[in-house]
């Protein structure tokens, strides 16, 4: 089983990412806003996220309005922040990445 990030560990993870990922201040959840060109690309994206959550079996908390969607990922099972955070972070990247060429 995985085990939580330290802070540090946490840090050096986020600083491999471009899109803007946020610490909360207990250190058990990292979060972003992403913002698409309409609420079509927007949501577009979250299916894409949904199917690969499904596979990695860890989903995030999230909301959508419009053209904005905002993710938190912690991992429930542990009370804080683990590689799976980070798996689903980098996918999550690379999708918008390519959704935002579209």
């Amino acid at each position: 089983m995985s085990k939580t990030k330290t802070l540090e560990e946490i840090q050096i993870e986020l600083s491999k990412f471009q899109v803007d990922w946020k610490i909360s201040e207990d250190n058990k959840k990292i979060s972003t806003s992403l913002k698409f060109s309409n609420f079509r690309c927007a949501f577009s994206f979250m299916t894409e996220i949904a199917m690969c959550a499904e596979k990695l079996d860890h989903h995030p908390e999230w909301s959508n309005v419009y053209n904005n969607v905002e993710i938190l990922l912690t991992t429930h099972d542990l009370g804080g922040i683990s590689e799976k955070d980070f798996k689903l972070a980098n996918f999550i990247e690379n999708a918008f990445k390519a959704q935002s060429k579209v």
